[in-house]
């Protein structure tokens, strides 16, 4: 590791001493609670408070070799200890305690932050936690990296106005939104929002409407389509910003607000198509978890997928894994592990689990397996002996989308996870779909990653 967590400044200079043996750089970073945290804390803004510390922190960390992190003293809102082992989490930093490790870690029961009294086991070890504040925090700044417009059809809906206005308060990403101007416009002040930022097209009346339109024509007449079908087309919002996509006007669209998924999905596959290779399309849902983050798929688009199907959604989520930063470790999952059960559910994952061996040879993968034996260690150890995947899956991908959707939910509230998505994957350009129950935060998510996608 590149950094330690201090609970307190006693033991700082001893730590500096045997650190900077080793390290040529070393930096201190405080941790300090004013007026300004307290109140983020005590207003309900904690999500401001440890985003700016892990940015604070990520800017000193890339300029030093080694970074100590001295926590904060006392504080009433959270307790000392409580929140200091919160920010260590949101930092990914082991904590280092001479005097209190065994007290620490029964505070945090069960976690993957490592608390030990051995800096030289802190130095060398392996922690890989990733919280829903960091997470998100690695999505806008890789978004606000990629530097792409996403086309957002929906202006009717004032989540999206919403959602618009702090991407661009940002400058995460540049946006055009479809409408009236006069209408968007006139909303946007009663609301109090500054879309000054967005490009707004009206698909009633713009430079792009006959391209557009001979283009869709010119993709769709082999289906029966007339040019004035194709013209029609062309001022409907989902196609057009569809189209705005493929004629390089913009990178990714977001749509789903108070569109149908039916709706959002269906011109992207009639005009952007697949990828090569690719033979589905699928949905992948993000769970962030309260200290890592796991990709399930397919949670909304594909009912029943047969083998080659799931083999495909299995290559799909893991190259979204990769362009994530993750390295992948796929579960293909079933009721039984290994060669435990037999049955026709369980034949299909293991056709699947054969065609995903010839389709990306490199892939590490365990199938069939349960949810136990995919996540955790102990059980994995057990059920699947020997399998690098088993106990340690982050790309879990499930036998069809009834048992999908239903666990992704269930992790969702039961486990008070953030599930971002579904995202789409497969399809040669972004095109995101929102639930129409979706939040503004989840549609600032979804643009985020769209962004990303685009960028790959």
């Amino acid at each position: 590791m590149r950094s330690l967590y201090l609970n307190c400044a006693e033991n700082l200079v001893k730590v500096q001493e045997h650190l900077s043996k080793k390290f040529s750089k070393v930096a201190v970073f405080e941790i300090k609670i004013g007026e300004k945290e307290q109140e983020l804390l005590q207003s309900g803004r904690e999500k401001e408070f440890f985003i700016d510390i892990i940015n604070k922190f990520e800017a000193v960390k890339n300029e030093n070799d080694f970074v100590i992190v001295v926590g904060c003293e006392g504080f009433g809102v959270v307790g000392r200890f409580e929140l200091n082992l919160k920010i260590a989490k949101n930092l990914n930093t082991p904590v280092y305690s001479c005097n209190n490790k065994e007290a620490l870690k029964s505070l945090v029961p069960n976690s993957k932050l490592i608390i030990s009294d051995d800096i030289d086991e802190i130095i060398n070890a392996k922690q890989e936690i990733i919280t829903p504040y960091s997470f998100e925090n690695i999505l806008t700044n890789r978004a606000k990296l990629a530097n792409k417009t996403i086309v957002l059809p929906e202006s009717n809906d004032d989540r999206i106005l919403k959602a618009s206005d702090a991407l661009l308060k940002k400058d995460i990403v540049k946006l055009i939104i479809l409408g009236d101007d006069a209408v968007i416009k006139s909303r946007a002040k009663e609301l109090g929002l500054n879309l000054d930022k967005a490009r707004i097209i009206n698909p009633e009346n713009n430079e792009y409407t006959d391209k557009i339109a001979s283009e869709i024509f010119e993709r769709r007449k082999s289906k029966g389509m007339s040019e004035e079908q194709a013209a029609k087309l062309a001022k409907d919002r989902t196609y057009f910003g569809t189209m705005l996509i493929e004629i390089g006007e913009a990178h990714a669209m977001v749509s789903g607000a108070s569109t149908t998924t039916a709706e959002t999905i269906r011109p992207a596959l009639q005009l952007i198509k697949t990828k090569p290779g690719v033979s589905i399309v699928s949905g992948l849902f993000f769970m962030s978890l309260d200290e890592e983050v796991l990709l399930y798929a397919d949670c909304a688009i594909t009912p029943n997928p047969d083998p080659e199907a799931l083999a495909s959604i299995a290559v799909s989520t893991a190259d979204s894994a990769k362009a994530f930063g993750w390295e992948p470790k796929v579960a293909l999952l079933s009721y039984s592990t290994g060669e435990s059960g037999t049955g026709p559910d369980v034949d299909a994952v293991k056709e699947a689990a054969r065609i995903l061996k010839e389709k990306a040879p490199e892939l590490k993968f365990a199938a069939p397996i349960q949810y136990d034996a995919a996540a955790d260690i102990s059980v994995g150890a057990k059920k699947m002996p020997g399998n690098e995947v088993a106990g340690n899956a982050n790309v879990f991908v499930f036998p069809s989308l009834n048992v999908g959707n239903i666990c992704y939910k269930a992790v969702q509230r039961s486990a008070n996870a953030l599930a971002i998505g579904p995202v789409l994957q497969g399809l040669r350009k972004p095109v995101n779909d929102l639930s129409r129950g979706c939040l503004v935060e989840d549609i600032i998510n979804t643009v985020l990653i769209s962004a990303i996608q685009a960028g790959e």
